[in-house]
Protein backbone atom coordinates (compact mmCIF):
# COMPACT_ATOMS: atom_id res chain seq x y z
CA UNK A 1 0.00 0.00 0.00
CA UNK A 2 1.05 3.43 -0.58
CA UNK A 3 2.22 5.41 2.72
CA UNK A 4 0.47 8.25 4.23
CA UNK A 5 2.13 10.98 5.65
CA UNK A 6 -0.14 13.20 7.74
CA UNK A 7 0.96 17.09 9.63
CA UNK A 8 0.01 18.00 12.86
CA UNK A 9 -0.23 21.34 13.44
CA UNK A 10 -4.15 22.48 12.69
CA UNK A 11 -4.61 18.98 10.91
CA UNK A 12 -4.25 16.12 13.82
CA UNK A 13 -4.19 19.46 16.24
CA UNK A 14 -6.70 22.59 16.60
CA UNK A 15 -5.16 25.63 16.18
CA UNK A 16 -3.25 26.65 19.38
CA UNK A 17 -6.42 27.39 21.97
CA UNK A 18 -4.38 28.07 24.54
CA UNK A 19 -3.09 31.32 22.81
CA UNK A 20 -5.19 33.67 24.34
CA UNK A 21 -4.36 32.08 27.97
CA UNK A 22 -0.26 32.67 27.14
CA UNK A 23 -1.26 36.25 25.95
CA UNK A 24 -3.02 37.04 29.05
CA UNK A 25 -0.46 35.45 31.50
CA UNK A 26 2.40 37.47 29.61
CA UNK A 27 0.01 40.97 30.35
CA UNK A 28 0.15 41.58 26.34
CA UNK A 29 -2.97 41.77 24.02
CA UNK A 30 -3.42 38.59 22.38
CA UNK A 31 -2.27 40.61 18.60
CA UNK A 32 0.74 41.99 19.77
CA UNK A 33 1.94 38.12 21.38
CA UNK A 34 0.65 36.23 17.92
CA UNK A 35 2.88 38.48 16.07
CA UNK A 36 5.71 36.86 18.27
CA UNK A 37 4.60 34.07 18.66
CA UNK A 38 4.39 32.29 14.94
CA UNK A 39 8.03 33.46 14.49
CA UNK A 40 8.81 29.90 15.05
CA UNK A 41 11.56 29.10 12.18
CA UNK A 42 14.47 28.56 14.68
CA UNK A 43 12.02 26.85 17.25
CA UNK A 44 10.73 24.45 14.91
CA UNK A 45 14.39 23.75 13.19
CA UNK A 46 16.06 22.67 16.91
CA UNK A 47 16.52 25.72 18.82
CA UNK A 48 15.74 25.85 22.40
CA UNK A 49 12.74 26.39 24.67
CA UNK A 50 14.83 28.91 26.34
CA UNK A 51 15.82 30.98 22.65
CA UNK A 52 12.42 30.76 21.23
CA UNK A 53 10.73 32.63 24.38
CA UNK A 54 13.90 35.12 24.61
CA UNK A 55 12.72 35.92 21.33
CA UNK A 56 9.31 36.17 22.01
CA UNK A 57 10.53 38.24 24.90
CA UNK A 58 12.68 40.74 22.86
CA UNK A 59 9.69 41.56 21.51
CA UNK A 60 7.39 42.26 24.07
CA UNK A 61 9.84 43.93 26.48
CA UNK A 62 9.61 40.86 28.68
CA UNK A 63 12.07 38.82 30.15
CA UNK A 64 11.85 35.00 31.37
CA UNK A 65 13.41 33.16 34.30
CA UNK A 66 14.37 29.40 33.33
CA UNK A 67 11.38 28.67 35.79
CA UNK A 68 8.96 30.76 33.45
CA UNK A 69 10.17 28.86 30.31
CA UNK A 70 9.02 25.77 31.37
CA UNK A 71 5.90 26.91 32.21
CA UNK A 72 5.16 28.56 29.00
CA UNK A 73 6.29 25.96 26.68
CA UNK A 74 4.01 23.26 28.85
CA UNK A 75 1.49 25.77 28.08
CA UNK A 76 2.16 25.97 24.86
CA UNK A 77 2.39 22.38 24.43
CA UNK A 78 -0.57 21.44 26.37
CA UNK A 79 -2.54 23.75 23.65
CA UNK A 80 -1.16 21.64 20.85
CA UNK A 81 -1.80 18.48 22.36
CA UNK A 82 -4.94 18.46 24.71
CA UNK A 83 -7.60 18.24 22.28
CA UNK A 84 -6.78 16.78 18.97
CA UNK A 85 -9.43 16.72 16.52
CA UNK A 86 -11.57 13.82 17.04
CA UNK A 87 -12.68 13.24 13.39
CA UNK A 88 -8.96 13.39 12.18
CA UNK A 89 -8.09 10.77 15.20
CA UNK A 90 -11.07 8.68 13.77
CA UNK A 91 -9.53 8.57 10.35
CA UNK A 92 -5.80 7.65 11.66
CA UNK A 93 -7.57 5.21 13.63
CA UNK A 94 -9.64 3.66 10.48
CA UNK A 95 -6.50 3.87 7.81
CA UNK A 96 -4.10 1.65 10.70
CA UNK A 97 -6.64 -0.72 11.28
CA UNK A 98 -6.85 -1.67 7.45
CA UNK A 99 -2.57 -1.45 7.81
CA UNK A 100 -2.21 1.54 6.19
CA UNK A 101 1.36 2.45 6.68
CA UNK A 102 1.05 6.19 8.19
CA UNK A 103 3.91 8.24 9.07
CA UNK A 104 3.32 11.68 10.84
CA UNK A 105 5.92 14.59 9.36
CA UNK A 106 5.16 17.97 11.38
CA UNK A 107 7.62 21.40 11.92
CA UNK A 108 7.58 21.21 15.41
CA UNK A 109 10.22 22.17 18.38
CA UNK A 110 12.38 18.84 20.30
CA UNK A 111 10.39 19.06 23.71
CA UNK A 112 6.91 19.25 21.66
CA UNK A 113 8.20 16.00 19.70
CA UNK A 114 9.36 14.08 23.16
CA UNK A 115 5.12 14.69 24.65
CA UNK A 116 3.68 14.18 20.76
CA UNK A 117 5.57 10.72 20.47
CA UNK A 118 3.30 9.75 23.79
CA UNK A 119 -0.07 10.50 23.00
CA UNK A 120 -2.52 7.67 22.13
CA UNK A 121 -2.89 8.35 18.53
CA UNK A 122 0.87 8.58 17.76
CA UNK A 123 1.08 4.99 18.43
CA UNK A 124 -0.91 4.38 15.31
CA UNK A 125 2.29 5.55 13.03
CA UNK A 126 4.98 3.86 11.92
CA UNK A 127 7.23 6.58 11.91
CA UNK A 128 7.36 9.85 13.54
CA UNK A 129 9.03 12.66 11.57
CA UNK A 130 9.73 15.98 14.06
CA UNK A 131 11.90 18.81 12.53
CA UNK A 132 13.28 20.08 15.50
CA UNK A 133 15.19 16.33 15.86
CA UNK A 134 16.33 16.82 12.32
CA UNK A 135 17.29 20.62 12.13
CA UNK A 136 15.46 21.03 8.84
CA UNK A 137 12.05 22.12 8.57
CA UNK A 138 9.33 21.81 5.59
CA UNK A 139 9.21 22.97 3.02
CA UNK A 140 13.13 22.22 2.40
CA UNK A 141 14.08 19.62 0.15
CA UNK A 142 15.87 17.90 2.25
CA UNK A 143 13.54 16.90 4.67
CA UNK A 144 11.20 15.31 1.99
CA UNK A 145 14.26 13.42 1.21
CA UNK A 146 14.97 12.16 4.25
CA UNK A 147 11.55 11.27 5.04
CA UNK A 148 11.49 8.80 1.52
CA UNK A 149 14.81 7.46 3.04
CA UNK A 150 13.22 6.84 5.92
CA UNK A 151 9.86 5.25 4.61
CA UNK A 152 11.75 3.76 1.82
CA UNK A 153 9.37 5.10 -0.41
CA UNK A 154 8.51 8.13 -2.26
CA UNK A 155 4.94 6.53 -3.09
CA UNK A 156 3.08 8.72 -0.56
CA UNK A 157 0.05 10.66 -0.03
CA UNK A 158 0.91 13.68 2.13
CA UNK A 159 -1.65 16.24 3.53
CA UNK A 160 -0.71 19.40 4.99
CA UNK A 161 -2.36 22.72 5.81
CA UNK A 162 -0.08 24.90 4.15
CA UNK A 163 0.38 25.54 0.26
CA UNK A 164 4.10 25.80 0.75
CA UNK A 165 4.81 22.82 2.22
CA UNK A 166 2.33 20.68 -0.08
CA UNK A 167 4.29 22.70 -2.75
CA UNK A 168 7.52 21.63 -1.59
CA UNK A 169 6.00 17.73 -1.48
CA UNK A 170 5.00 18.14 -4.88
CA UNK A 171 8.26 19.34 -6.10
CA UNK A 172 9.78 16.35 -3.86
CA UNK A 173 7.38 13.39 -6.20
CA UNK A 174 4.73 13.22 -3.46
CA UNK A 175 1.23 13.20 -4.22
CA UNK A 176 0.79 16.05 -1.65
CA UNK A 177 -2.65 17.45 -0.78
CA UNK A 178 -3.83 20.38 0.84
CA UNK A 179 -6.04 19.74 3.96
CA UNK A 180 -9.35 21.26 4.75
CA UNK A 181 -11.27 18.55 7.11
CA UNK A 182 -10.93 15.11 7.94
CA UNK A 183 -14.23 14.48 6.30
CA UNK A 184 -12.28 15.87 2.80
CA UNK A 185 -9.33 13.57 3.29
CA UNK A 186 -11.79 10.47 3.99
CA UNK A 187 -13.19 11.21 0.50
CA UNK A 188 -10.21 11.77 -1.11
CA UNK A 189 -8.49 8.28 0.69
CA UNK A 190 -11.68 6.54 -0.56
CA UNK A 191 -10.66 6.48 -4.09
CA UNK A 192 -7.30 4.97 -3.13
CA UNK A 193 -8.17 2.08 -0.27
CA UNK A 194 -11.79 1.84 -0.41
CA UNK A 195 -14.13 1.85 2.46
CA UNK A 196 -12.52 3.28 5.21
CA UNK A 197 -14.24 1.06 8.21
CA UNK A 198 -12.30 -1.96 8.77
Amino acid sequence: MRWVVFDFGEVISRRNPALPALASRLGVSLEAFEAAYWDRNAYDRGGSDAAYWALIGSSLGLTFSADEVRELTALDNAGWLDDPVAETVTLIEDLAALGVPLALLSNAPVTFARLASSTPWAGHFRHLVFSGDLLMAKPDASIWAHTSSLLGSSDVIFFDDRQSNVDGALLAGWDARLWTSAAAARVELLAEFGDLRP
